[in-house]
């Protein structure tokens, strides 16, 4: 029976500067983080004084900070392979404003999720858009040519000594235990030789389905982000509700059965509900219900689409159990 909090805490805070100061004039809030022993992933939407400034708070009081890799709306926010080029680009700015301040990070996350237009598409005109993901099935050079890329930048930031996270969809984690890298190819996504994979399992976007689906998915991966509490990119058409405090306090007790480093969206979230002080005195023993039917239903579901990423990856064993179904059924 777990009795401990887990060793790693983290909070995502994805805040313009002017927004990030006002939430860093909290008076407990830096002695919240201190008690709670928390790193914060900040989300590195500019390279403002402002921004340094809180980072320097932040080290001063010795709480670490990773430096949450961004890029602009216009350029399609998160790592895709539609943006390498300019993730490169973004990347070297990072470098002249860090070195500028001298901050220090204990690490860096990078988001690799689709085009954030696209994404929007999906959600809200998915007559138009669909079309166009699945011609990216077979555009397997502009695959391999921008995993070349991010794999590159991703060993740089490595040989710049540091330890990089890579923030991923669930789905990610099934093409990669298939073998495959279909639906990478399809949403535009890559791989990348993160030293920390953090499947985001927000309960919220999946009610009411949500807790079935983090505890499907938590088993086995090196860190869960549980949320949403709060803030963020709006996207019309997604379920922006946050979650409330037995919502949260669930999905942490249920994320630490599996896994001993939790990362929670957001922060500033957390503050506006007020969920901070709650979490200082946090029962990670209490007992929680389970989802078993919903689970089970969900690894069979996993089980079956893994089968068939697998097969659509190798064409010659799709036909070769094509010819086995024809001579066993005739």
């Amino acid at each position: 029976m777990i009795t401990e909090a887990p060793k790693s805490l983290t909070f995502f805070c994805e805040l313009y500067s002017d927004d990030l100061v006002r939430l860093f004039s909290e008076p407990c809030l830096i002695e919240q983080l201190q008690t709670l022993g928390a790193t914060i992933s900040l989300g590195i939407v500019d390279f403002s004084d402002e921004r340094a400034h809180v980072v320097h708070q932040l080290n001063k009081n010795g709480i670490p900070v990773i430096a949450w890799q961004l890029l602009s709306i216009e350029q399609g926010y998160w790592y895709n392979m539609s943006n390498a080029d300019q993730a490169i680009s973004g990347y070297e700015e990072f470098l002249e404003w860090t070195n500028k301040h001298n901050l220090h990070w204990a690490g860096l996350g990078v988001d690799i999720e689709p085009d954030i237009s696209e994404l929007q598409d999906l959600l809200t005109n998915k007559l138009r858009i669909i079309p166009v993901l699945f011609k990216r099935i077979f555009r397997k050079k502009h695959y391999d040519d921008a995993c070349k890329i991010y794999h590159a930048l991703v060993t740089k930031m490595q040989n710049d000594h540091y330890t990089v996270d890579s923030y991923e969809f669930l789905f990610m984690d099934d093409d990669r235990k298939a073998g495959s890298c279909l639906l990478g190819r399809m949403l535009g996504v890559t791989e990348v030789p993160a030293n920390r994979r953090v499947l985001m399992l927000y309960s919220s976007f999946f009610r009411p389905y949500g807790t079935a689906v983090l505890c499907n998915y938590a088993c086995g991966a090196d860190s869960v982000a549980v949320g949403s509490t709060g803030g963020g990119v709006e996207l019309h058409g997604m379920n922006h509700t946050p979650m409330n405090w037995d919502e949260l306090s669930r999905d942490l007790k249920l994320a630490r059965r599996y896994c001993d480093d939790i990362h929670i969206f957001s922060l500033e979230g957390c503050v506006e509900q007020g969920f901070m002080e709650p979490l200082i005195d946090f029962d990670w023993n209490h007992p929680i219900h389970q989802p078993q039917p919903l689970t089970f239903l969900l690894i069979i579901m996993r089980f079956i689409s893994r089968q068939i990423l697998c097969l659509m990856t190798h064409p010659f064993l799709t036909g070769l159990a094509f010819c086995l179904i024809f001579f066993w059924l005739f």
